[in-house]
């Protein structure tokens, strides 16, 4: 999350005059090293021409925000977390006419508990408040009553989608929140902006446990397992580079194959509530390592699933699948962004590469709400919408920077890579979603029962003298082409990149 970033003594407007905005401008006003709000502007015919709190309201935006133009240095806020994108879209334009140089948003409804918004929550606006379909909103006091209270641990804490669902979980009212990750900057980060958040009244006073740990190391999960109590495990960390992982397929079985079985014996010996996984669209019917990782994390999960079902015991097992999340690190918004500001030229893989995309707030809040009502051993699929073409993408990032596409920043086709596919599928052919009782979230069920689950298991076992040397096996450590033949053998075709 960005920090504030306010400048001193800046005019400030805040669109909206609700009670968010009002909100805000209380806030300001108590911080006046920020800037002194001169106005609210609001399209309400009900509120312009009145004062709140002494600060005008003028309106209508489009008409008066023209009249701005005069002083390009002023700051706009937009304080409306219920906007829908097409109105986000004709503000953003309006302000930028107007000539505002900074056009800060705060985000949107499903993250903020009962309209509670704050001044830290704020952020620059960003293509992705502009894109896609308005997303769900999600009442997260009422969808996080299953984790009041509780300990939560969130692994890949420092990722995009694991910081976000801390984000998310410190509103919820949990006990305690775990932030598990390898890197130590990325939690740092994470933990960093979770106290500040704290100590500017976002959320209720959780203690914040940072972790500095590897699931590839068994014995080091078990240790923290034992140790921690926790509630519930949202597993968010994997390798997920699709061609990076092509030229490290052993290290993509050992950290999200291995590292989620270490995970799993963990939360079935340490008596763990609830197991929340988080898979991809990449996992179905895989052409690449990477899918082929969190395939097998899907029927290993859904197999211990069925094991406990018979036992009667916990963990709750559930599996949240979607496809792309905008702006997540590594991903192509922040690629394109980058090579935007350097002047191009802005790379595509091929015209009619498509992909499915949400927001990562969005995503979390589905996922989050999945974990509360999912059935143990089901899986879970977030309704995408329409697939995006990822050239449409590019051109509306090069416009979004105020620059013309093929005349200021050219478009390149550099092929596909390594483990990429035109289009990605969100089911396979043997899946079949069925509608719940909650908006955009699918229930899949496979068409005929078969003992796919088993063979992967079957194919874990061959599997393990590559990532975790074995005496009596040592010729098979670290050999990627045993470990592709062996996803081969058990049905996973990786044809289109086998060398």
């Amino acid at each position: 999350m960005e920090q504030t970033g306010f400048a001193k003594s800046k005019r400030l407007y805040i669109i909206g005059a609700g009670f968010a905005g009002r909100t805000l401008a209380n806030e300001l006003a108590a911080k006046a090293v920020f800037g002194k709000v001169v106005a609210f502007l609001d399209d309400d015919p009900g509120v312009i021409g009145h004062k709140i709190d002494e600060i005008p309201v003028l309106g209508p935006v489009k008409d008066v925000a023209i009249l701005l133009r005069t002083n390009p240095a002023d700051e706009a806020i937009i304080a409306i977390p219920s906007a829908s994108k097409e109105t986000l879209k004709d503000l953003y334009s309006i302000l930028k006419n107007a000539n505002f140089q900074k056009i800060r948003i705060l985000p949107g409804i499903s993250q903020i508990i009962e309209g509670d918004a704050h001044l830290i929550q704020t952020r620059s606006i960003d293509l992705q408040d502009l894109l896609g379909r308005n997303p769900v909103t999600i009442k997260l006091k009422q969808s996080l009553t299953y984790v009041r209270g509780k300990r939560v641990l969130v692994t890949g804490a420092g990722g995009s989608i694991g910081s976000e669902l801390c984000r998310q979980l410190l509103s919820g009212g949990v006990s305690r929140l775990y932030l598990l990750g390898h890197g130590e900057n990325s939690i740092y980060q994470i933990d960093r902006e979770l106290r500040l958040l704290q100590d500017e009244g976002v959320g209720e006073k959780a203690a914040i446990v940072p972790i500095i740990g590897d699931l590839k190391d068994e014995n080091y999960v078990d240790y923290i397992f034992s140790n921690l109590k926790a509630d519930a495990i949202f597993h968010t960390a994997a390798y997920k580079h699709v061609p990076m992982m092509e030229e490290n397929p052993v290290a993509a079985i050992e950290n999200n194959v291995f590292g989620t079985e270490n995970l799993i014996k963990a939360a079935v010996k340490h008596n763990i509530k609830r197991f929340v996984h988080i898979s991809t669209d990449k996992a179905v019917s895989p052409v690449s390592v990477y899918g082929a990782s969190k395939y097998i994390c899907e029927r290993m999960i859904l197999a211990q699933s069925t094991r406990n079902t018979n036992k009667g015991n916990n963990p709750h097992f559930v599996i949240v699948r979607f496809g792309n999340v905008l702006g997540s690190r590594g991903s192509i918004v922040p690629l394109f962004q980058q090579q935007i500001e350097k002047g191009g030229p802005v790379t595509v893989t091929h015209p009619d590469v498509c992909r499915y995309f949400m927001t990562i707030s969005e995503a979390c809040s589905l996922v989050l709400k999945t974990g509360g009502v999912g059935e143990n051993g089901g899986l879970y699929l977030l309704d995408m919408g329409e697939p995006v073409r990822i050239r449409d993408l590019a051109e509306q990032l090069i416009r979004f920077h105020g620059f013309e596409v093929e005349t200021d920043i050219k478009i390149e086709y550099v092929g596909l890579r390594p483990g990429e596919r035109l289009d990605e599928s969100l089911l396979s052919e043997e899946e079949i979603p069925s509608l719940t009782d909650y908006s955009r979230i699918l229930k899949v069920n496979r068409r005929t029962e078969d003992n796919s689950n088993q063979l992967i298991m079957e194919a874990v076992e061959e599997l393990r003298p590559i990532c975790k040397f074995d005496p009596a096996k040592p010729d098979e450590y670290r050999d990627s082409k045993k470990l592709r033949a062996i996803l081969l053998k058990y049905g996973i075709n990786l044809h289109s990149v086998l060398k």
